[in-house]
């Protein structure tokens, strides 16, 4: 269907009604490299030399917030006599660069909507999705390929290498992680959804299931009640209703595990049974096969007396002798019915792996390094479990720090000195990309506080990297590195510089809330990824609805 489709427009629409030009620089800047990022940019920068920008404090162009946080960045520059270091002038200088390529990426979206019919630049967008879902199950087959299960959400062999873990593997065209896979198409459903082109609807919620994102999914969950309830006709309320039932079994039939984990990740959050509070990965296992570590003293019990009677039953039917055939796995059980022996799904290959994976071997170099330096992770083991989700963590930070440091409230402590995707970056661990050894940077409040919080989750087994334990966050980032300023500028010179055309806003007001939303799980400004395809959505509804009221049957 999915390949039928994109053959359709490519002879019937992408002739003649698809800004190709558009279309290579979606494909070729979402790239989760930064090497092809970069020279992107640049190639598109020079083939529309334009660099009218059109800033300004009334009616800007565009978001007067870029260069606000630049200017940010270099006051605290100047006043902390940082110009002194070497280390962090590289580090200063490759944030405003980050900063620099924001405000290009979104002039050249800008530029495509100033130039192109609305018309034009909907059919790239549905071509953009077309190409990333088709992407997206290729990554599914080469699961397939590996697993040769039907369901490889619920296949525990190979250490479960995939089973809970089977959506981070759908990345799409973008081959960065699932989850912004996941969040590109949340803003597909909706905008699909609010232009009722339901085949586009379907493509992209079934891709943003395959991700397995839970907190996308109760996201896109939370907004389609909103929507159901407030802005939708009765063809729309279909699709949702639709939608939900795609959600309902996917969680129930396809991936049941993820249904475990979200609810298991919401008690914790709440801090109900934080004291044994336990990975979803054993809900699965056999008490007698779970470690003790992950056990209360109730189900340690259970577990004595379950291998005791098993034991029991071992001796008395000793005797009994199964009948089996090698080839058809065949046997006799009590009773003389006839079984096919399967696999044992409580065999070492079926459980989840609870040692350091090899790629993280340099954090725990890393903490025995600095153990006295690091508060939380240079004290814990790396069997011990934390109970307290890493993200409410890095907030608890943020606010102690602050609450600490009053006079970094106004203009926060400094770009890379806290909370921030280039602060990870320049440590050299390898966080977000390469960095040049001899200019590595870590500033110690960034090191005693977010930096031991992901190293004390992600320096452990796998089943401990997860959104909810990551201090990632854009308004974390805003508050502790740009200060009260910044998060300001961004909620009024950023956010407020789409969400005053709401009057005209379709599509546009619930994306604004998924960007609320997501802004909470990642540095995604700095990703040069998700947010600017958010950007063009907003600015395209901007300009189609501009000099026409709203349609009745819509938002």
């Amino acid at each position: 269907m999915l390949i039928d489709k994109a053959i359709f427009y490519f002879n019937e629409k992408i002739k003649n009604k698809v800004d190709l030009k558009l279309l290579a620089f979606l494909l070729l800047f979402l790239n989760v490299k930064l090497v092809i990022k970069i020279p992107v940019i640049i190639l598109f920068t020079l083939l529309q030399f334009n660099f009218k920008f059109g800033f300004s404090f009334k009616n800007s162009r565009l978001p007067i917030f870029y260069p606000l946080v630049i200017a940010i960045a270099v006051f605290n520059w100047l006043i902390g006599n940082n110009y002194a270091n070497l280390n962090y002038t590289v580090v200063l200088l490759t944030g405003i660069g980050f900063w620099i390529v924001c405000i290009l990426a979104i002039h050249q979206v800008k530029l495509a909507v100033e130039q192109n019919d609305p018309a034009v630049i909907h059919q790239t967008i549905i071509v953009f999705f077309i190409i990333n879902a088709l992407f997206s199950v290729g990554n599914l087959a080469v699961i397939f390929l590996d697993t040769h299960a039907i369901n490889p959400y619920t296949y525990q062999a190979q250490l479960q290498k995939y089973f809970i873990n089977t959506g981070d593997y759908v990345r799409g065209i973008t081959f960065d992680t699932s989850t912004t896979n996941a969040v590109l198409n949340a803003a597909g459903v909706i905008y699909f959804l609010v232009r009722k082109n339901a085949l586009m609807l379907f493509v992209c919620m079934a891709t943003l299931l395959l991700t397995g994102s839970n907190f996308i999914n109760i996201v896109i969950l939370l907004i389609f009640l909103l929507v159901f309830a407030f802005r939708s006709n009765r063809y729309q309320k279909s699709l949702i209703v639709i939608c939900l039932v795609f959600l309902s079994v996917f969680m129930a039939k396809i991936s049941p595990q993820n249904n475990n984990y979200a609810t298991d990740t919401v008690k914790t959050l709440l801090h109900k049974d934080v004291s044994v509070a336990k990975p979803s990965i054993w809900a699965n296992v056999q008490i007698r096969f779970r470690p003790d570590s992950v056990l209360n003293a109730d189900e340690r019990r259970q577990k004595i007396a379950k291998i005791f009677m098993d034991s029991v039953y071992t001796v008395k039917h000793l005797h009994d002798k199964a009948i089996t055939n090698a080839e058809s796995k065949v046997y006799v059980v009590d009773g003389g019915r006839i079984a096919i022996k399967g696999p044992d799904i409580n065999s070492a290959s079926y459980q989840s792996s609870k040692q350091t994976p090899p790629e993280q071997e340099k954090l725990v170099q890393f903490i025995d390094a600095h153990k006295k330096e690091l508060p939380i992770s240079g004290k814990e083991t790396p069997e011990s479990t934390p109970t307290t989700p890493g993200k409410i963590k890095g907030f608890l930070q943020t606010a102690f720090f602050l609450q600490k440091h009053l006079n970094n409230t106004i203009t926060g402590i400094g770009m890379g000195n806290f909370s921030s995707k280039l602060a990870f970056r320049a440590t050299g661990l390898g966080f977000a990309g390469g960095y040049p050894h001899k200019f590595v940077y870590i500033n110690h409040d960034f090191m005693v506080n977010h930096l031991d919080v992901y190293l004390n989750y992600f320096s452990k087994r796998a089943g401990l990297h997860s959104l909810t334990n990551s201090p990632f966050s854009v308004y974390d980032q805003l508050l502790a590195e740009y200060g009260l300023i910044g998060i300001a500028g961004f909620f009024i010179y950023y956010l407020g510089f789409f969400a005053k055309h709401h009057s005209v806003l379709t599509y546009g007001l619930p994306i604004l809330l998924l960007m609320l939303a997501v802004f909470f799980i990642e540095y995604w400004i700095e990703q040069l990824s998700v947010v600017v395809f958010f950007e063009l959505l907003l600015l395209l509804n901007i300009k189609e609805n501009s000099t026409l009221k709203p349609l009745t049957n819509e938002f």
